[in-house]
């Protein structure tokens, strides 16, 4: 009697693989914003720069449309002035803004850095690894991402204190902050190695739980900026 056949087991068809799609690319005036932000903070657009719409669109790769949007967004944050048929011009860091936001550091720097004591053992190695991150920028002669770092070490402290006002008020500072840190840093070659010997001292401050140690310290190392204003660099 012949063997009964035996049906091949049915094989289900592989599922379709999904086409790759290119990540989609943000809107033409967030581009030129971001474009114009980041060279501004950075100082390859320094203050007294006129740009105009045509490079800024060339350098871009889009129209003047767009131009015009991020423009209008950046005076509104007080980087640019518009003057219309000519271009936009980037303003400099001025002697009153560097006091307004030395003014405004110091209130919050010196309460969060007394609040943040006793420090947490995460606090502490964040602060401890930005510290490092700072000295091989520093080293490389990357000032604007040391920049970045400086302002991050004293961000984890006052968000340490677990204010979200606080940290959102400090966080309108940022941009300012970053600009005037650059500047500096262009400026004041040799303030680099003070800023780190300083970040060491408030570190060091809070290792030992000396509030009123920290407080000192940011009040002497913000307070330098002010001197700057002034006209009395030491």
């Amino acid at each position: 009697m012949p063997a009964p056949a035996v049906s091949a087991p049915a094989v289900s068809a592989a599922p379709a693989t999904a086409p790759v799609t290119a990540p989609k690319r943000p809107p033409a005036a967030e581009r030129v914003y971001a474009h114009v932000k980041r060279a501004v903070l950075e100082r390859r657009y320094e203050g007294g720069t006129l740009l105009t719409e045509g490079e800024l669109a060339e350098a871009v790769g889009v129209s003047r449309t767009p131009v015009r949007e991020a423009l209008l967004k950046l005076e509104v944050e007080g980087l640019l002035r518009l003057y219309p048929k000519k271009g936009a011009l980037v303003l400099p860091v001025s002697a009153q803004e560097i006091a307004d936001v030395v003014e405004t550091r110091l209130l919050v720097e010196t309460h969060a850095v007394r609040k943040a004591v006793p420090a947490s053992a995460g606090l502490l190695a964040r602060l401890g690894e930005l510290l490092g991150q700072q000295r091989v920028q520093a080293a490389a002669g990357d000032f604007a991402a040391a920049a970045v770092t400086d302002r991050c070490f004293h961000a984890e402290i006052v968000r340490s204190g677990g204010n979200e006002i606080l940290s959102r008020l400090y966080d309108q500072l940022r941009d300012r902050q970053l600009r005037m840190g650059v500047a500096v840093m262009h400026s004041h070659p040799d303030r680099i190695a003070k800023t780190l010997a300083e970040h060491e001292e408030i570190l060091a401050a809070l290792v030992a739980g000396d509030a009123e140690a920290a407080v000192a310290v940011v009040t002497r190392h913000v307070g330098w900026f002010q001197n700057l204003a002034r006209g009395e660099v030491r």
